[in-house]
């Protein structure tokens, strides 16, 4: 079988192109050439749409009155559009043709006319400039001024400029710019469709059901100020024991490095993470992308197992949801974690863990948490236990660090 090829997002080469018109004269269609090229099959038929040759002919068409009538072939308007496969050797339509050589020709012709600059020296620029600066200060639109003069410069050009301070006038004399939005970042991170087969909710409920598991961890992430510090948190649902990570951001390398760190504080202690993380259950966030850094170890081998609630179904994963209420108890929503080290983290849920439970019989998480884990994995996460008379469970907890 042959190999295909991977060329997604570049340009087509000669050899695309010539590998094109050999298989349309095959009569091959635009799916299979796609696959031969490694090219989607609408990219093809654009090419040939954009790139074909049309051939005149001899033969005139007249109607009943004596005048030339210019007709097409009813083939042409389908795929693959051109007369390549055709092996009818008389026609009397118009003939187009797809060639690879002239395909590339027109394609450099294009790619050199759209990278070169039009030359703009100081008088020029400064004529630009009046002239833009004149008929913004009329109320005029910025593309009828370019229109009306035939200013040789693109808009982004003028809106380059007038960014970076280079014309008379500014953003507030323009009728829109200063509604226009910043352009938004990059697509964010996101869990893999393909990586989530096996890890739904679906699959988690089989998965306790089939070996009678009744505890886990369920995982989160709480944020500040949008686009910056974020936390991430870990609930233990047997006894609501939380903790969180601060992270600089919500992507899955941040999330990564801190969940890489932590395996190697426990690795270097003598706990394994298995042991304490055995079930982990969070959402769809994109900074859970990189599933294997919390299932597998350091040689690759799968120590744990993690699964993904259904999207917007936060009620799957209640405990941490809930716990979240005793965070913001201290940190009120939109609160920025800029200022935040881990220290003040793990001070923040040091309270929380310290706050006596009726669900617990008056107990504290972190009393049935070091029951069961001891205090050396409580201490792994940061927690330490807080006197009850000094547990502080409002902002003043916030000020008190300050």
């Amino acid at each position: 079988m042959t190999e295909l090829k991977t060329g997604k997002n570049l340009h087509l080469t000669l050899e695309d192109r010539i590998e094109i018109q050999t298989c349309l004269q095959k009569g091959m269609s635009f799916k299979a050439i796609g696959r031969r090229i490694g090219k989607d099959p609408t990219t093809v038929s654009k090419e040939v749409k954009k790139h074909f040759c049309a051939n005149p002919h001899s033969v005139k068409c007249v109607d009943s009155k004596g005048e030339a009538v210019l007709q097409s072939c009813p083939r042409l308007l389908r795929a693959p559009f051109v007369c390549n496969p055709c092996q009818q050797r008389r026609c009397v339509f118009p003939k187009r043709h797809y060639y690879a050589k002239a395909a590339q020709r027109e394609y450099e012709a294009l790619r050199s006319e759209s990278r070169t600059g039009i030359p703009l020296n100081k008088e020029a620029f400064y004529e630009m400039d009046r002239i833009i600066s004149e008929g913004i200060k009329r109320g005029q639109h910025l593309y009828h001024i370019m229109k009306t003069n035939e200013l040789e410069v693109s808009p982004a050009t003028v809106y380059r400029h007038l960014k970076r301070g280079y014309l008379s006038v500014c953003a507030v004399d323009f009728p829109r710019v200063v509604k226009f939005k910043p352009r938004k970042p990059g697509y964010a991170d996101y869990v893999p469709k393909s990586l989530k087969v096996g890890r739904t909710y679906e699959d988690f409920c089989r998965f306790i059901e089939q070996y009678e598991i009744s505890s886990w961890v369920e995982m989160d992430t709480v944020i500040g100020r949008i686009g910056g510090k974020a936390i991430l948190t870990f609930d233990f649902i047997f006894c609501n024991f939380m903790a969180g990570l601060l992270i600089d951001n919500k992507s899955a390398s941040e999330v990564t490095n801190k969940i890489s760190a932590l395996k190697q504080r426990m690795t270097a202690s003598g706990t394994a993470f298995d042991d304490v993380f055995p079930l982990l259950l969070t959402d769809n966030g994109g900074e859970f992308a990189n599933i294997f850094a919390f299932e597998n170890d350091s040689g690759g081998n799968r120590e744990s197992s993690l699964f993904f609630c259904d999207p917007y179904r936060s009620c799957q994963k209640p405990r941490v949801e809930k716990n979240h209420t005793l965070f913001r108890d201290i940190v009120p929503k939109g609160e920025s974690f800029d200022g935040f080290s881990q220290h003040t983290v793990n001070l923040i849920f040091s309270h929380i863990n310290s706050v006596k439970r009726k669900s617990l019989n008056g107990k504290t998480p972190f009393d049935l948490f070091v029951f069961t884990y001891g205090q050396t994995v409580a201490s792994l996460l940061g927690i330490s236990p807080i006197h009850p008379n000094l547990v502080i469970q409002s902002p003043r907890l916030l000020k008190h660090l300050n």
